[in-house]
């Protein structure tokens, strides 16, 4: 099957739905030019991975954040994003997920390089973590607010 381009798949979906998809697809290349950018049609959205040097776990691409566009609203998530710093506490899922955080944006939001641009670094960062390390950063910030 060929995958579907993103733009395709933002199109079917709302037009001020689509201005923020497309917005937010430029910021993850801006802040992570090496990203790897795919539509994952079974969970619905467009996924971000980040490529691995040669000698890091084989190669494999580390899945690191996603865009998920619904009929009314949008999410920028991060796969850790429970391990994630965020200072500003604008992360969103804690109480809802394990391990998912997001940010929402709604119709006529401009999303905002100077706050989503750190989140991008960082969601990276995790996700190139060994397993190992990630269990490493849990135990570190147990009980400490994020």
């Amino acid at each position: 099957m060929d995958p579907i381009p993103s733009e395709a798949f933002l199109a079917a979906f709302p037009g001020p739905i689509t201005v923020i998809g497309d917005r937010l697809r430029a910021l993850v290349v801006e802040v992570i030019p090496d990203a790897i950018e795919r539509v994952r049609p079974g969970w619905h959205l467009i996924g971000f991975d980040a490529p691995r040097g040669a000698g890091e776990r084989r190669g494999k691409p580390a899945y690191f954040a996603y865009i998920a566009p619904e009929g009314h609203h949008l999410h920028l998530g991060f796969e850790h994003g429970y391990l994630m710093r965020d200072p500003g506490r604008r992360l969103e899922g804690e109480g809802i997920t394990r391990q998912v955080r997001w940010l929402t944006f709604v119709p006529g939001d401009e999303p905002d390089a100077a706050v989503i641009g750190p989140l991008l670094v960082e969601a990276r960062r995790i996700a190139l973590l060994s397993r190992a390390e990630r269990f490493e950063e849990a135990m570190r910030t147990a009980g400490q607010p994020a």
